[in-house]
């Protein structure tokens, strides 16, 4: 897939604190998460990616074109929502979303009707000419979230976008980005602290620690490399068994419960469990490598450093 945000040994120092430190890393089409803990570099680098701060070394090309020499017409192609709220209190969604439309090029009467549909499109049709000022966090969330892609970007940046949200607000925001991301067609950057939120939403990552890319690629590759373990299932109490008949032909095995966990050291031993489950007449209810979380990929990415 063609990368929309290539960077090469990035870097950018704000005094004496270095906020990227040569970042290697390409995003693709879809739905991209940028993780790291807070102060790891994921503003800075949104800042880069629109043009705003000059590298100080290395390059960042934006849908092709470097932004910091063609900041306006990349700005054009993409949409920010950003982690703060800055909408003014006194104007009505609509009115908003038209006016940040057309400061993006769209003529008034386009803008009008992106308005409309874009706040509709996010859950705001009935209050779109409410003043923003006596909306929840949660619709305001959604006023930011509908003026970053009422331009029709080809790329979209959200930083923190579910940032005081409670669990259903969460969810339901979540939902909107990966329909952004898969239905709408336009290419998501999602910045967050909150790993289990991008694992949920995300196709790929870009993983931060100090403002080192530490991993990135699709999220199936990155679990992939973590998978080192196989966990089988089991009905009927068996476990202590299958162990036994594991251990006794050089497999490393645990029980818990129910559930034996082999490490998965050489592709034999799918044969060696196949073999013990049949010596020890053990009922299986499943069997399958155990799946990595993201925070296990950042968690061995940060100790690989």
């Amino acid at each position: 897939m063609s990368a929309v945000v290539v960077a090469r040994g990035l870097t950018k120092n704000w005094g004496a604190t270095r906020a990227l430190d040569g970042a290697d890393f390409e995003i693709s089409r879809g739905v991209t998460g940028l993780v790291g803990a807070n102060g790891a570099g994921k503003t800075t680098l949104l800042g880069m990616v629109l043009g705003l701060h000059r590298p100080d070394a290395g390059t960042i090309e934006v849908l092709g074109h470097d932004p910091w020499t063609f900041g306006p017409s990349v700005r054009a192609r993409v949409g920010y929502a950003p982690e703060h709220d800055a909408l003014p209190p006194d104007m009505s969604a609509h009115d908003v979303v038209r006016h940040l439309a057309e400061v993006h090029g769209l003529p008034r009467r386009a803008a009008t009707e992106r308005a409309s549909d874009v706040l509709f499109e996010v859950g705001l049709g009935e209050e779109r000419f409410r003043q923003v000022g006596t909306f929840s966090t949660g619709q305001r969330q959604r006023v930011k979230l509908a003026q970053a892609i009422a331009h029709d970007p080809e790329l979209v940046l959200l930083d923190e976008p579910t940032n005081g949200l409670d669990p259903v607000q969460r969810e339901e925001m979540l939902h909107l980005i990966g329909r952004v991301g898969h239905a709408l067609g336009i290419d998501v950057v999602l910045s967050s602290h909150l790993l289990e939120e991008v694992e949920r939403v995300s196709d790929a990552v870009v993983i931060l620690d100090a403002g080192r890319v530490v991993a990135s690629g699709r999220l199936n590759q990155l679990r992939a490399g973590t998978e080192d373990e196989l966990v089988v299932s089991l009905d009927d109490g068996s476990a202590a068994a299958v162990v036994a008949r594991l251990q006794e032909r050089g497999v490393a095995a645990v029980a818990e419960g129910d559930t034996v966990i082999v490490a998965l050291e050489a592709p034999v031993v799918y044969d060696l469990v196949r073999d013990a489950l049949a010596d020890s007449g053990a009922a299986l209810r499943r069997m399958a490598p155990r799946t990595s979380s993201l925070e296990d990929v950042f968690l061995a990415a940060g100790h690989a450093e």
